[in-house]
């Protein structure tokens, strides 16, 4: 059985996964701040997965961890995990000395990738559709907060040189677009991401991407305007990825992601206006290789569950 864990800035979600490839246990928790709350979170949801199996930490074939920021994966060390409070833990070496198992960490959203390629083995080509063939890569890209992918070529995960593989949302594509956090101007993520809705969207709403959406199916033309911008971005980070890496599958992912139909959609029709302007885009048939996670389902914990164990997950550079 493997255990996955991951950790969020303000939830902490885990997964065991049976030797069938299904999943057994699910726990969510509260994700504690600062480096000692972090490892506190990672050992109480070991305990609680160990109840809940009936097993100890030892009888894990492999533990994981998703978790965001710069993550050294042969080292399980993060950096920069602003949200959590981390500037440099060594979390894979603490959770070795507590639990005597060895702990792979890797990336929230490269796990995430992972997780999504697993549900894509389990149901066909199509996380939407079962039965139809396996897709041999993928793209997962990551619509929260912010904007990442990943990227699993051949059943490896792409991390890159320097770990940064599938960092698009500071790709500019605006030079005269608004300042991204990363110091650039016009960067990806500055058009389609949470902070983008929420920078041409002022909202109090507890789900202000929702909201946009509505207004603009109500026919509000400033909502309208503003969705379509973040939709074209969003289509611009799929025409991105399938035009470097070519990848089968782009699955759309993260937060965002709970706008489902709405969101597929709109981003497909705007592939498909390209595609009418565009003999080359029109061959690469940019519209069918998108789709969306289907709601609820943990990929960034279920791809922690298996950094550690299968071969065809082993990473690549």
């Amino acid at each position: 059985m493997r255990l996955g864990i991951d950790i969020g800035g303000t939830k902490t979600a885990a997964v065991a996964i049976g030797a069938d490839g299904e999943l057994t246990d699910q726990v969510r928790m509260p994700t504690g701040f600062g480096a000692e709350e972090v490892v506190a979170t990672a050992l109480r949801t070991v305990e609680r997965m160990s109840e809940l199996a009936g097993v100890g930490a030892a009888s894990f074939t492999s533990i994981g961890i998703g978790i965001p920021g710069a993550v050294d994966s042969a080292t399980g060390r993060v950096e920069h995990a602003v949200n959590l409070g981390l500037d440099g833990l060594d979390l894979g070496r603490r959770l070795f000395d507590r639990l005597g198992v060895d702990v792979r960490v890797e990336n929230d959203v490269k796990a995430a990738a992972l997780g999504a390629h697993h549900l894509l083995g389990r149901s066909g080509d199509r996380v939407d559709r079962p039965g139809e063939r396996r897709a041999s890569s993928m793209a997962y890209l990551n619509l929260g907060t912010g904007l990442a992918a990943g990227v699993v070529l051949d059943g490896r995960l792409l991390r890159g040189g320097h770990g940064v593989a599938g960092e698009i949302g500071h790709i500019p594509i605006d030079p005269a677009g608004v300042v991204c956090g990363c110091g650039q101007r016009g960067c990806l993520e500055t058009v389609a991401s949470g902070l983008a809705i929420a920078r041409t969207w002022p909202s109090n709403s507890e789900h202000p991407a929702r909201e946009l959406f509505d207004a603009a199916e109500a026919g509000d033309a400033h909502a309208i305007a503003v969705r379509e911008d973040f939709l074209t971005g969003v289509a611009a980070a799929v025409r991105l990825l399938v035009l470097t890496v070519d990848v089968d599958t782009v699955v759309i992912g993260g937060g965002l992601a709970a706008l489902g139909g709405p969101l597929l959609v709109g981003t497909r029709r705007i592939l498909n206006r390209w595609a009418a302007e565009s003999a080359f885009l029109a061959s690469t048939d940019l519209a069918t290789r998108v789709q969306v996670i289907p709601p609820g389902f943990p990929a960034a914990a279920v791809g922690a569950a298996l950094v550690g164990e299968d071969p065809w997950l082993k990473s690549s550079s």
